[in-house]
């Protein structure tokens, strides 16, 4: 009986467990509700397990449906891999790579790696662009890129895979002028509450609710990192900054460096990944510009 569970049955568990209900997992696979629901019941009779409580208004998950659901997560997803790598092996090198890139990636190095790949890959189009947040993951998720370059927004979405790349070094910055600037020591949390602090905005509703790196009520979002930085220069604010972008305002004296109570030794880096679909990995000009990337970028 159990050799005789299949893939569909899998992706209708997992449906109705991330769903909620058997209807809204029907709208998503786009079945009947009744389809859904024998679907489970003869999924049930072969595993001999109970996967959900059908007691209340809403099914919920036995501890036995908990305890399996990741395990058929593992297994459809590895099936979803293992068809998109054969269907990219199948396809061959890709007409085009578009790619979308965090915007705290040190545009230098980016530009190097990008150079090396017009060199390896002449008759390849590159499309770039530069995002942050949960706008590197959206076009990824969306289709509209093949690769992202992620690190603002730290959690990765469900359905992408991420290859660790390098840390791009951070600062805690601010003007000369600004009161900040003349605290002495580690600066506390109640004190950088008084300030305004400048952070980058998401464009997208992926981080709606969350905040990263953000400690003070009082906050300018802005959607550019060019104007954070000259806003940063202007004293409207403090904030984190790549270093590789602030590092000649620091040596020249137009941006001092802030020490946190917060943040012990220093301000931590940005984890960067190459992010894409589990269903639809790189080919072979992406896998190679992943490994540039890896390889060849110096983030300081």
């Amino acid at each position: 009986m159990l050799d005789g569970v299949s893939l569909d049955q899998l992706r209708t568990f997992i449906a109705a467990a991330e769903e909620g209900s058997f209807s809204a997992a029907g709208r998503r696979l786009r079945r009947a509700q009744s389809v859904v629901s024998q679907t489970l019941a003869n999924l049930e009779a072969q595993l001999r397990v109970q996967l959900f409580d059908r007691s209340r208004r809403y099914p919920v998950l036995t501890e036995a449906g908990q305890a399996l659901l990741g395990e058929a997560k593992t297994i459809v997803f590895g099936m979803d891999a293992f068809k998109a790598r054969a269907r990219t092996l199948s396809e061959g090198l890709e007409p085009e790579l578009s790619v979308v890139v965090d915007v705290m990636v040190p545009m230098a190095s980016l530009t190097d790696a990008v150079g090396a790949f017009r060199t390896a890959f002449a008759g390849t189009p590159l499309r770039l662009y530069v995002e942050a947040l949960g706008a590197v993951a959206k076009p990824v998720m969306d289709g509209g890129c093949r690769i992202g370059v992620m690190g603002s927004m730290p959690v990765v979405p469900e359905c992408l895979d991420a290859e660790p790349l390098f840390d791009v070094p951070m600062v805690t910055v601010v003007a000369p002028q600004h009161p900040l600037a003349h605290q002495t020591g580690r600066i506390p949390n109640r004190e950088l509450q008084r300030h305004v602090q400048l952070v980058l905005t998401d464009r997208t509703a992926l981080t709606s609710g969350s905040s990263f790196g953000v400690y003070s009520p009082l906050v300018w979002r802005l959607a550019d990192l060019g104007a954070k930085h000259a806003f940063l220069r202007a004293g409207f604010g403090w904030g984190h900054m790549p270093l590789a972008m602030v590092e000649s305002d620091l040596q020249g004296g137009q941006l001092v460096a802030l020490r946190l109570q917060q943040h012990q030794p220093h301000t931590p880096p940005i984890a960067m990944s190459a992010i894409y679909r589990k269903d639809a990995p790189p080919g072979p000009a992406g896998c190679w510009f992943i490994e540039r990337l890896r390889s060849g970028i110096s983030p300081g």
